[in-house]
């Protein structure tokens, strides 16, 4: 029997090569794949006491202003909130003529951008504690690795998908000394079971956050995590759109000779979209103020 596949509009322009590789970069080996055009990931979703877990796909399908998407017959009752979960991390739902109203002095490299979120907020904010001060490549290997370590098998018909990303029940009864195993850094390690403490015990909520201040507050005030990745939990996890990286390695070089307060003080003529002008001087080398 054919697969049910589901469409979801967006508003183009839509630069889908870009995010192409930007999740292709990402990729965690054994949980998601990006090959020809099609993205395909393992997924676990708990809804009113139900657990279940499977896969899903998706492409975009330009010419018609849609991504087509399939799910494994596991998810068919759950496919309500896994729409929800890739708008999410696709950022469907961005008005992109409103947001260059007020980019437009980035040109067109504004048309078709979308700030990238995520599939679940507790794996984004272990992908962004385990990626502080290293490379992209580097913290995409130990996400890998912690998946290899403590990841639920999960059977699908791809090749090379065959783990869940590790639940934050997973990621707290493990040891310091285990993921230092596995090339974590110990006060790294220790802060990342902590946050999954926390998570499971209920002291740190990532689901659900309206109030994204409260939430970076709460971020920080956990042993080992900065502002930096509060902030970054916040555009991509909890989809705020109005912060600027201030104080980012990255930026700081694109402002030269400019403290982090000046920067920021830049930065309010893009309000209420700074989280998009964050992305794009990532990007652009380039770019000057």
């Amino acid at each position: 029997m054919q697969k049910t596949k589901y469409l979801l509009p967006y508003t183009p322009p839509y630069d889908w090569a870009w995010m192409s590789r930007f999740l292709s970069a990402r990729a965690l080996a054994g949980i998601e794949s990006f090959e020809q055009g099609v993205y395909r990931r393992t997924i676990e979703i708990t809804e009113q006491g139900v657990t279940a877990s499977g896969w899903l796909s998706w492409r975009p399908l330009e010419h018609e202003g849609t991504v087509e998407l399939e799910v494994s017959d596991s998810l068919e009752p759950h496919i309500q909130s896994v729409v929800r979960r890739v708008r999410h991390l696709l950022d469907l739902d961005a008005n992109p003529q409103l947001i260059a109203e007020t980019l437009g002095l980035f040109g067109d490299d504004v048309a078709g951008m979308r700030m990238p979120g995520c599939i679940d907020n507790f794996e984004l904010t272990v992908r962004a504690i385990l990626g502080q001060l290293v490379s992209v490549k580097m913290a995409a290997t130990f996400c890998a690795r912690l998946a290899e370590l403590c990841g639920e098998p999960v059977v699908t018909p791809f090749t090379g998908l065959t783990r869940l990303f590790p639940t934050a029940q997973r990621v707290a009864s493990l040891s310091v000394e285990q993921l230092r195993a596995i090339g974590v850094q110990a006060k790294r390690a220790a802060c990342l079971i902590g946050v999954a403490q926390a998570v499971q015990n209920g002291e740190l909520p990532l689901y659900g956050v309206e109030d994204s201040s409260e939430g970076i507050k709460r971020l920080v005030a956990m042993p080992g995590i900065g502002a930096w990745t509060a902030n970054y939990v916040a555009m991509r996890a909890w989809g705020e759109r109005d912060i600027f990286l201030h104080s980012d390695y990255l930026i700081k070089q694109r402002f030269p000779n400019m403290t982090p307060a000046t920067i920021s003080r830049y930065a309010e003529i893009w309000k209420p979209w700074r989280s998009y002008a964050t992305l794009l001087i990532w990007n652009n080398p380039n770019w000057k103020p």
